[in-house]
């Protein structure tokens, strides 16, 4: 469990500056302009991309947030040994462990982003250091989700 614990806090603290620095870099001849990622969905929603818009707050803010909540409500869980709600807890794991996989689209999006848009000097599109700090994390709320054992969810039946 320290380990869970520990990739968690490392995700958490990865996942303050990821939202309060820019993840976007656009350079054009007239501006340079950066973009947080609430930024971004704000301008999204500004130019009418609704849709575009909420895929990338769900990305970005709900699936982490909802992370972070579930690996810590079920690391809480088996250390008080708890035997309430098993299976609810054990498909909360899962789907933990299935959100993981898709966590990077918001990285994968900025890397493609930076590699299409380069039009020689008039503009360009570079990832901001949010890009960076969101990846780890990513990938240390991936360790975390990975460190924790589910065989401990259902302990708690055999405990006294």
């Amino acid at each position: 469990m320290q380990r869970v614990w520990a990739f968690w806090i490392a995700g958490l603290i990865a996942y303050i500056p990821a939202n309060t620095y820019p993840m976007l870099v656009t350079n054009t001849l007239v501006e340079k302009s950066e973009s947080t990622i609430v930024g971004g969905v704000v301008d999204l929603v500004h130019y009418g991309s609704f849709g575009i818009a909420a895929v990338v707050f769900a990305a970005s803010v709900i699936i982490p947030v909802g992370k972070f909540l579930a690996v810590a409500y079920l690391a809480i869980s088996v250390q008080r040994k708890s035997a309430l709600k098993q299976h609810q807890r054990h498909r909360l794991f899962e789907l933990v462990e299935f959100i993981g996989r898709w966590s990077m689209i918001d990285v994968f999006v900025v890397a493609i982003l930076s590699a299409l848009v380069q039009l020689d000097g008039l503009a360009s599109i570079n990832p901001g250091i949010a890009a960076f700090s969101f990846a780890l994390s990513v990938v240390f709320t991936m360790l975390s989700a990975q460190s924790f054992d589910a065989r401990l969810i259902w302990d708690a039946d055999r405990t006294p």
